[in-house]
């Protein structure tokens, strides 16, 4: 039965425009489709294509933007191809003319793009351009600058599916307790009932006044967002989540953090703080229950109805039981792979490596330009600090006894200070780009 709901044929954000090299491809993949984000050399858009080249079927994420031409450039047989994705250059090629009669079915496959909302965008259905110019970007009316809000931005691959995804960020009552100490403080748990506003096919909208006048939509397939008003001020602050399908089992949070006040504070404290800090720890925290719980309920659901499967007596669960209806009805409670050609696998796994399910390097930091900065420079400044005690350490010993005491130990103290600072960044700020665990019954 073929699902009334196209997922190919919407607008999804694939990472903040700020975390891209314009230098090199960067690899990404989307509903199982393995895609290529690039930099024409003398533009300033991003194209995305189909991550593989005409001729031999090779990777181009694995290519390069050609200095000469600022064309994308095939590592395996030097075929370049144009922001177009039209094939300009064979080197192979006898005769000039093999290129240019064959240009439409050499091209590489490019799909439309839109950079809005500092995010880049994707329709990932390359047959369907005119569909794709007439279907507005789900974008959250919080993130205008014009209108005083200033936020920030945040990537991250999980080890969970999409579905699983919507269903968590759905939830508001998790936070007390998945977040403890982090967001949340389960002393402080109470109801939160959600008012359900309208569900329709291209909409869930829920409402509560429990702690905040908080409206929280879903858009599909994608655009989950949380619109906080803060008592009878003016005061407005957002959670708006992008939920992308990746792969079965796989998905990636693409998230903004808007607010209109507080800007001081917010242009003081550097991104990658707020990503080790925050941003990391509230998705460390949900990880390993995720994964586990989409483990049981893909067990059961093999015989009965996640509507059994589940114990939902409370009005808090109204968006979860809404989504669920939603996904139900118009996709028949399942994803598109095999339109791109995967296979689900038969027999879900449970993955009990907590240092693969919680890597934040490879899920976070290797994708996050302020990340990867900070740690650089955390890295050479171990190396300098290293390098100056080792220094006053050899000069001290070779000092004459006069000057021992009264240069020397002035000196041994500013290296013992850097030694305690070199110790402080490689066995505390460091790892927090790589891996942390989160264990819930120790907070």
């Amino acid at each position: 039965m073929q699902s009334e709901f196209n997922f190919f044929q919407h607008w999804y954000p694939l990472t903040p425009i700020k975390d891209l090299d314009p230098n090199k491809p960067t690899p990404v993949t989307l509903l199982g489709l393995r895609l290529v984000i690039w930099q024409p050399k003398f533009s300033e858009t991003y194209q995305v294509f189909l991550d593989r080249c005409p001729h031999r079927l090779a990777p181009l994420s694995e290519g390069r933007v050609d200095d000469k031409t600022g064309n994308l450039m095939c590592s395996y047989h030097g075929w370049q191809f144009d922001s177009e994705g039209v094939c300009t250059h064979i080197p192979q090629a006898e005769d000039p003319e093999i290129v240019t009669k064959n240009q439409q079915n050499f091209c590489a496959v490019s799909l439309p793009v839109r950079q809005e909302n500092d995010l880049l965008w994707v329709w990932p259905d390359a047959k369907s351009t005119e569909n794709a110019a007439a279907t507005p970007l789900p974008l959250s009316p919080l993130v205008d600058a014009s209108k005083g809000f200033v936020w920030d931005s945040f990537v991250r691959d999980l080890e969970y599916d999409w579905q699983t995804l919507v269903e968590n960020v759905a939830d508001p009552s998790h936070v007390p307790f998945a977040h403890h100490g982090v967001q949340g403080d389960r002393q402080k748990a109470k109801p939160i009932p959600l008012k359900l506003v309208q569900s329709t096919p291209n909409l869930i909208e829920v409402n509560t006044d429990r702690f905040f006048k908080t409206t929280i939509t879903f858009e599909p397939p994608c655009h989950l967002e949380y619109a906080i008003r803060i008592g009878d001020s003016d005061k407005q602050m957002g959670l708006i989540t992008y939920c992308i399908p990746v792969a079965p089992g796989k998905s990636r949070i693409v998230a903004q953090f808007p607010r209109n006040f507080a800007k001081t504070m917010h242009n003081l404290i550097p991104r990658w703080w707020n990503h080790i800090k925050t941003r990391n720890a509230v998705l460390d925290g949900d990880m390993i229950l995720l994964q586990q719980q989409e483990y049981f309920l893909q067990k059961i659901t093999s015989v009965e109805s996640w509507k059994t499967a589940y114990k939902l007596p409370t009005s808090a669960d109204r968006l979860v039981i809404e989504f669920r209806n939603w996904f139900d009805k118009y996709c028949h409670g399942q994803l598109p792979w095999s339109e791109a050609g995967i296979k689900v696998p038969d027999s879900p796994t449970i993955n009990e490596d907590r240092s693969v399910m919680l890597d934040r390097y490879k899920q976070h930091t290797q994708h996050c330009s302020s990340c990867r900065g900070a740690l650089k420079n955390i890295e050479r400044s171990q190396v300098g600090l290293l390098a100056y005690f080792i220094t006053v350490v050899s000069v001290v010993a070779v000092l004459p006894d006069a000057l021992r005491v009264k240069l020397g130990l002035p000196l041994m103290i500013t290296a013992l200070f850097s030694l305690g600072v070199y110790a402080w960044l490689k066995f505390w700020l460091r790892p927090k780009f790589y891996f942390v665990d989160y264990i819930h019954s120790q907070r």
